[in-house]
């Protein structure tokens, strides 16, 4: 059996469609407490002296903090959207290192617009229930955007880099962070290809963009200045945690004797999975991009 046929053979049929992943995170997002009490929904970033490697909410939260740098946005004023903002954790993050900053957030989960509004009450942060590739937002309105882990969901789509250059300021920034391909999917090898499929279904995950591809699309659309760094070796630290958070996690579960719901083992599959992939280091990378309209 040619490897082509073998790599066909082990595909699985991915279906992320709006309906899943809102099901997946109705569901799963009160699993992330166990993850971050911050209810980050995403890897950090390590720096030596400044965060420790055993303190994961340190991590997490260095990590919205380095998007925030390369926002670059006065921090009086400015409106800032977050592009798949889960519960809120990062737009909480902001907001109590810069007050006056104002933050929107869009997810198209109900359940965290209704938790995560809770808890921005009284601060400069909204939450809205809309898909980040067709936003409410006017044109030319924002001052700075990110997607923390967000964009994965529609495969790193060009749809989802357009909706953002479009709702941008003239001169403002988009920043991404999230894994890529380091090379098209057709070319990953067995393991690779096993892993990333494993990825996607855990997390109901559309895809992961080829690096270049992406920078290629950036460009296409209007974008400059893009940036790109390589900022695996910084979020590995944060990756090691998977395997003893899934393990606390399921013993908590025990412990209180409540049953673990399927959404909850599609996310400890994916986290699992995320771990395994990042091992393929030919294959799979974790990147800032960083690009201004």
């Amino acid at each position: 059996m040619s490897t082509l046929a073998i790599l066909h053979k082990l595909k699985l049929k991915r279906s992320s469609t709006k309906e899943k992943i809102t099901q997946f995170y109705d569901e799963a997002t009160e699993d992330y407490e166990f993850w971050s009490k911050d209810f980050n929904m995403h890897f950090g970033y390590y720096t030596p002296f400044k965060t420790s490697i055993f303190q994961r909410d340190s991590m997490l939260n260095q990590m919205s903090q380095q998007v925030f740098d390369r926002l670059q946005v006065s921090k009086q004023n400015s409106l800032i959207a977050d592009l798949g903002c889960g519960i809120g954790g990062t737009i909480q993050y902001g907001l109590r290192k810069y007050p006056l900053l104002h933050i929107i957030g869009v997810t198209i989960s109900s359940f965290q617009v209704s938790e995560g509004n809770k808890r921005l009450e009284g601060k400069n942060g909204l939450i809205l229930q809309e898909n980040y590739c067709h936003t409410s937002f006017t044109s030319n309105s924002i001052d700075g955007a990110y997607a923390m882990e967000s964009f994965c969901h529609s495969g790193h789509s060009k749809q989802a880099l357009q909706e953002a250059y479009r709702i941008l300021k003239p001169n403002a920034k988009l920043v991404i962070t999230d894994a890529f391909l380091k090379k098209d999917a057709e070319q990953l090898c067995i393991g690779s290809n096993y892993c990333y499929e494993q990825l996607c279904e855990g997390w109901s995950l559309n895809g992961l963009g080829s690096i270049k591809k992406v920078e290629h699309t950036l460009k296409q659309i209007g974008f400059r200045d893009i940036i790109i760094e390589d900022i695996s070796y910084r979020v590995a630290p944060s990756v090691l945690h998977v395997p003893f958070a899934i393990t606390g996690f399921i013993i908590q579960k025990l412990l209180k004797k409540k049953p673990l719901k399927s959404e909850s083992l599609k996310n400890l599959k994916g986290s699992l999975f995320a771990l395994l992939s990042g091992l393929h280091t030919k294959s799979f990378g974790y990147y800032i991009i960083t690009v201004k309209k």
